[in-house]
């Protein structure tokens, strides 16, 4: 199966070479960091099989749907509505970098002072190291961040980019600006995919979306429980595969694996002692391979049970009303529902300060940690009001900041100890 991904890298226009190398260094963490877990679900299987062949089978169907004329748009950032992407007949995929590999082919270019997310998926399109990148017809970003607003600017360089305008306040004008920011992308994908959008198309793939979230709400809200019937570092997986995988296929095997779960939970089966100190954690997305801070933490013997993340509960939590009986409605109600997502680019933004406490009080975590990514400004700025809300709530905070290295492992792991040993 290898040969047969080689002809269609090698299509792709992948450096084969250096490809190989990143792959084989993914091979050689990933069973160090989860295989070697004991007690795993065996539902598991399905997103290990999927994280090991990563550049592999779903490439391929990406491949294949672009080999019969369909579209392939990538994207960062979870503002883009995948809704609309799929109801026009195209396919969204994760384009977010998390390995230090692909750094140095984006400082040959960036400042060096720079999110690394912002470098490691700069790197993977200049280097051509991800199939995920070379398949897309186009590239969709957001103003998230003014790293990432200028960085479009420079990967515009290198193929199609378009760039949703993501307002920055939650009110009745930013609503109007964003509800014709997403008129203006459906124009876009209509011309580009040749279809146009339908009422009952949409409203199907609205539920299918809803579906997806509510599983991966089913499965987080297992965590909850005491003993916690799977580890955090599982549970980030998942979350981290949503942003790869066919809808429908990963919303199986999410319940799935949920139906595991709450069997273990009627059993008293756990993946860690009951009444074991709980963290959750909040910040900046966790990209693949991203699983530095949920693997010390857990090497260390507490569990992870929530994310206050992008690759965790702003993902999930928010649902599309399906109710609208014309298509101005869906698509309305689509705005809607994304303009809740509480980014740190939002101010004043205390709906995101609510979401934390609020994910807090019901994952009965005893303690935060704040991960944002070095050189992330809205995070690094807004961890301040993360602590100051999490003190004023009673719970313990410990900020942290990173970036993809290895290299303060010993250092993060220090802190994370004597943060526990505070609790």
């Amino acid at each position: 199966m290898t040969d047969d991904y080689n002809v269609i890298w090698k299509e792709l226009g992948i450096d084969l070479e250096r490809h190989d190398k990143l792959i084989g260094g993914l091979g050689v963490i990933y069973p160090k960091i989860y295989l070697s877990q004991q007690n795993r679900p065996k539902a598991m299987a399905y997103f290990d099989d999927f994280v090991i062949d990563l550049h592999g089978f779903r490439v391929r169907e990406l491949y294949e749907h672009k080999k019969k004329g369909g579209r392939i748009i990538g994207t960062f950032c979870l503002y883009v509505p995948d809704e609309i992407v799929m109801t026009l007949g195209a396919i969204p995929v994760s384009l977010c970098g998390g390995t230090d590999f692909t750094i140095p082919d984006a400082e040959a270019i960036l400042p060096i002072n720079l999110c690394p997310l912002i470098k490691s998926f700069y790197g993977f399109k200049a280097g051509r190291l991800s199939p995920y990148f070379q398949v897309s017809d186009i590239i969709v970003g957001e103003t998230t961040c003014d790293g990432k607003k200028k960085v479009y600017e420079v990967l515009s360089d290198l193929g199609p980019v378009y760039v949703l305008e993501i307002p920055h306040k939650k009110n009745e004008d930013s609503a109007k600006l964003w509800r014709i920011e997403i008129d203006k992308f459906v124009k876009m994908v209509e011309k580009m995919t040749g279809n146009k959008l339908t009422y009952e198309d949409l409203k199907e793939f609205t539920k299918i979306f809803n579906e997806k979230r509510r599983a991966l709400q089913r499965l987080n809200a297992l965590r909850w429980n005491s003993p916690p019937p799977i580890s955090g570092k599982d549970a980030l997986l998942v979350n981290q595969v949503a942003w790869f995988d066919e809808p429908v296929r990963f919303t199986k095997a999410v319940n799935e694996l949920s139906d595991e779960l709450e069997g273990r939970v009627k059993k008293g089966e756990g993946v860690f002692p009951e009444q074991q100190l709980r963290l959750m954690t909040s910040g900046t997305p966790y990209a693949i391979p991203n699983w530095k801070i949920h693997h010390i933490v857990e090497s260390s013997g507490y569990p992870i049970v929530a994310e206050e993340s992008c690759v965790g509960s702003r993902y999930y939590t928010e649902l599309a009303d399906e109710t609208p009986d014309t298509i101005d409605g869906l698509i309305g109600a689509l705005a809607d529902r994304y303009l809740k997502i509480n980014c740190a680019c939002f101010t004043p933004n205390e709906e995101r300060m609510d979401s934390i406490v609020d994910l807090y009080k019901k994952s009965k975590a005893k303690g935060l940690i704040n991960y944002t990514l070095s050189f992330c400004t809205p995070y690094l700025v807004e961890a301040n009001r993360v602590e100051m809300r999490a003190k004023k709530e009673g719970l313990p905070v410990l900020n942290i900041e990173s970036d993809y290295s290895r290299g303060d492992n010993e250092q993060i792991k220090t802190r994370i100890q004597a943060f526990i040993e505070s609790i």
